[in-house]
């Protein structure tokens, strides 16, 4: 069944978060000039909408490198580069030099479009620096040093190495120590996501199993520079190894799954415009979530220590969390929110009591977007369409089938339009797959297997591939 979705005027918002659950957005835009002029828009779903299986497609490799010692070796793939690091047998600083050995032998010219992706990600966070880089420097120098020794050597050594002992900032086409830095940076110093997540277990599930689900919302670049970097990273480390997805030259983790299964990812969330910014004394949560990933064998662990340290993280957040058996979301609330009295910090389930505004009947699952939604929390719902709607959304695809295959899945959550109402002039429409979706990753717990969508290297459209990558 097709469905009309809308953008909100702030009129209309104020309806759906203040007011009763029967107020509805189906078939209407954002108001050009008042609240009482709607205008409709297309139908926002695919007319050639594939059906998927509840399988993977393998990639086949294409060509491989490896550093000089052979501690990291990187294949790439038809749709990602799959990187192997052998921490076990070395230290950290061999590890995060072979990573860059292994980078620049897989990729020569990494340095030509991640750099121009560094500056803009730079840009929009200061975007009144007119050259004069100091803010930026000292800020990434602060974090970086706050990262715990073992993490903090193999980043230092990674920049080194990609480096080339080349020191500055300055945009001619050669990754900086101080650059590569600030790539690694990007969550902590310059804020990059976005994203939303949903997991289905019990009767939700055919199987009954869980099915974990995250999408990735992130700045691409203008010239798709991230999508032409998806990286999978086995880090072998005996019990303390785990399956990052990410980028090529990221140390941190945006998203991984842990040899126990524990599943861990990143999102923003909003409201930290109320609070000042503060780098000093903090630590960065996306290193922080990797240690936790190699200490902890449960997602309630992991999201205990999350919730535990977030008073000392710069920007608060969401940590995503599953691992077959349970599934949260940590709400991180940075210390200045918690002391504002505007937020705190809580480790939600399912159980947990929401904002009396939104309305959720589906109790075999949990949905997770840009905004804290536990009972009583920073409230980012109000004014923002885009969480809204998508919140929406995922009720609405899950009350339209009793249970879920992983193929019924995929094929529920591909079938908007990813490129629809962007032009000048016209309301954008809130799909939950978007223009600025890098990924889309499914854990499996009935197989074990992982599923990623990577957004290919020309950017988004609506050919979509779920490519298996292996069992967790």
């Amino acid at each position: 069944m097709t469905r009309k979705w809308l953008c909100l005027s702030a009129a209309v918002l104020l309806l759906l978060t203040g007011c009763s659950q029967a107020a509805t957005y189906d078939g209407f835009v954002k108001p050009e000039q008042s609240p009482s002029v709607m205008k409709p828009v297309s139908d926002t779903y695919r007319e050639d909408s594939p059906v998927y299986a509840d399988e993977g497609i393998p990639d086949k490799c294409l060509a491989s490198a490896a550093s000089v010692d052979g501690i990291c070796e990187i294949r790439k793939m038809e749709h990602y580069y799959d990187v192997t690091i052998d921490y076990e047998n070395h230290s950290p600083r061999e590890a995060g030099k072979a990573y860059a050995q292994a980078v620049l032998q897989a990729v020569p010219d990494f340095h030509a479009f991640v750099e121009p992706y560094i500056y803009e990600n730079i840009m929009m966070a200061f975007p009144a620096l007119q050259n004069n880089y100091k803010p930026v420097e000292t800020r990434v120098a602060a974090l970086a040093e706050s990262i715990r020794p073992a993490q903090r050597e193999e980043l230092y050594s990674y920049a080194e190495t990609i480096s080339g002992g080349v020191h500055g900032f300055a945009e001619d086409g050669v990754i900086s120590y101080e650059e590569a830095l600030t790539f690694n940076l990007v969550p902590e110093a310059l804020r990059g996501t976005a994203c939303s997540a949903l997991t289905m277990w019990g009767k939700k599930t055919q199987t009954g199993d869980m099915l974990a689900s995250r999408f990735l919302d992130w700045n691409l670049g203008s010239d798709y520079q991230l999508c032409k970097m998806h990286a999978v990273i086995h880090a072998k480390n005996g019990k303390r190894s785990y399956t990052g997805i990410s980028f090529l030259g990221f140390i941190s983790i945006i998203s991984a799954i842990n040899d126990d299964g524990v599943f861990g990812a990143i999102l923003d969330t909003v409201g930290d415009s109320a609070v000042k910014y503060s780098y000093e004394n903090k630590k960065c949560y996306t290193y922080e979530l990797r240690y936790a990933l190699e200490e902890f064998d449960t997602a309630r662990k992991v999201g205990e220590y999350m919730t535990a340290n977030s008073r000392d993280f710069t920007y608060s957040h969401h940590i995503y969390l599953a691992d077959g058996k349970e599934t949260f979301c940590a709400e991180d609330a940075v210390g200045a929110l918690q002391d504002s009295g505007k937020g705190f910090s809580v480790l939600r389930d399912s159980s947990t009591p929401l904002m009396e505004s939104l309305h959720w009947e589906h109790p075999d699952s949990l949905c997770v977007v840009n905004s804290f939604a536990s009972k009583g929390n920073q409230d980012g719902f109000s004014g923002s369409s885009n969480n809204i709607v998508r919140f929406r959304k995922y009720h609405e695809w899950l009350s339209e089938q009793e249970q879920f295959t992983v193929g019924a899945y995929k094929t529920a959550i591909v079938r908007e339009k990813v490129l629809q109402g962007q032009k000048d002039g016209e309301a954008a429409v809130d799909n939950i797959r978007n223009r600025g979706t890098s990924q889309i990753i499914l854990v499996d717990y009935h197989t074990g297997r992982i599923q990623v969508s990577f957004t290919a290297a020309e950017g988004p459209s609506d050919n979509v591939v779920f490519t298996d990558i292996g069992h967790y």
